[in-house]
């Protein structure tokens, strides 16, 4: 899967750096002083590079946890955002990271040891409130775990803390080690969906989605707190229908009463995000769609926004009780 692999100059000898490149013995390895100098450059075709990444291991200095922004989170006061990981195994057409980023190559920060010290300084602020941190914001917080073993070292990190809550979204079936571990309250594993027929079309080298729901299925069998993520929200001319027959089978195959939280939000990019990515794929329908431009940000019409966000609204709401609900607004 890896053929090269890039390494900072000063972790060459990082226990987590060793371990990773005895995965892949048949790697070539290049080393570089920062990651930057590989994965910023300009002159980079994110859509070639996405055919073969590579892994570039590198450090992290600063910028551990991030405060989340107001509408984002599931209820909790204190919300925290992070990356682990730069960059997604998968291929989705709608994602923002194709426009933030020139490269698609993998991105991996090892000094994890870090980002701990960062949550148990915030969680220490405030001992008697609850904290959330997101993961799988720059990445999926699974896809890759066989390589980074990122679940398998921060959740006993997060037991640990009495007051941590982290949330794992994912599109993978990565979840043999969370199936081999004993669950517990405060991790949440959310899994994003969107209809069956719109998932093969742009989310390409991600698991379909009958595989995502059995996955999910044996994770909440053993005891774990899911989060389903119905966001984008993409609009075709069907999707009324599309929805409805997603939220049927998705329900038919979990048990909602004991479901953590439900999440929806439409499809937004930012402005200048939307223009590098339509630039990749001038020919793709998603961009062709009724979209403007508010606030900074390409989203669909007003209008049609709200009669998205309506509908869907008023059919998750048939399966869910209110309070599990969080809508996500721009």
């Amino acid at each position: 899967m890896i053929e090269t692999i890039y390494i900072e100059e000063n972790i060459l000898q990082h226990p987590r750096v060793i371990d990773i490149c005895a995965r892949f013995p048949k790697a070539r390895q290049i080393t570089c002083g920062r990651y930057g100098e590989v994965f910023n450059p300009k002159a980079q075709n994110f859509r070639i590079q996405k055919q073969q990444p590579a892994l570039i291991l590198a450090e992290k200095y600063r910028g551990f946890m991030l405060k989340a922004p107001p509408n984002y989170g599931i209820g909790a006061e204190h919300n925290y955002y992070f990356s682990h990981m730069l960059n997604c195994l998968y291929d989705c057409r709608y994602c923002f990271l194709q426009g933030m980023y020139q490269s698609a190559n993998y991105v991996l920060f090892v000094n994890y040891e870090d980002y701990y010290t960062d949550m148990q300084r915030l969680c220490a602020e405030t001992p008697d409130e609850a904290v959330h941190f997101f993961s799988g914001y720059d990445c999926d917080s699974l896809t890759l775990e066989p390589v980074t073993d990122f679940a398998r070292e921060f959740l006993p990190v997060i037991r640990s803390i009495p007051n941590a809550w982290m949330e794992l979204r994912t599109k993978s079936t990565q979840v043999r080690h969370l199936l081999d571990t004993p669950a517990f309250e405060r991790c949440i594993v959310a899994f994003s969906f969107t209809p069956d027929e719109i998932a093969r079309a742009l989310e390409h080298k991600a698991p379909a989605i009958s595989k995502r729901l059995d996955a999910l299925n044996k994770l909440q069998q053993q005891g774990w707190p899911i989060g389903l993520r119905f966001d984008p929200i993409i609009y075709e001319d069907n999707y009324q229908q599309h929805y409805q027959d997603l939220f049927k089978t998705v329900f038919a195959k979990i048990n909602p009463e004991t479901l953590h939280s439900v999440s929806l939000g439409v499809f937004r990019l930012p402005d200048k995000y939307f223009k590098k990515i339509h630039k990749l794929y001038p020919e793709e329908k998603l961009f062709a769609s009724p979209l403007e431009s508010k606030q900074g940000m390409m989203s669909y019409k007003t209008v049609l926004e709200d009669e998205m966000m309506g509908f869907c609204t008023k059919e998750l709401l048939r399966y869910i009780p209110e309070e599990k609900f969080f809508p996500c607004s721009l």
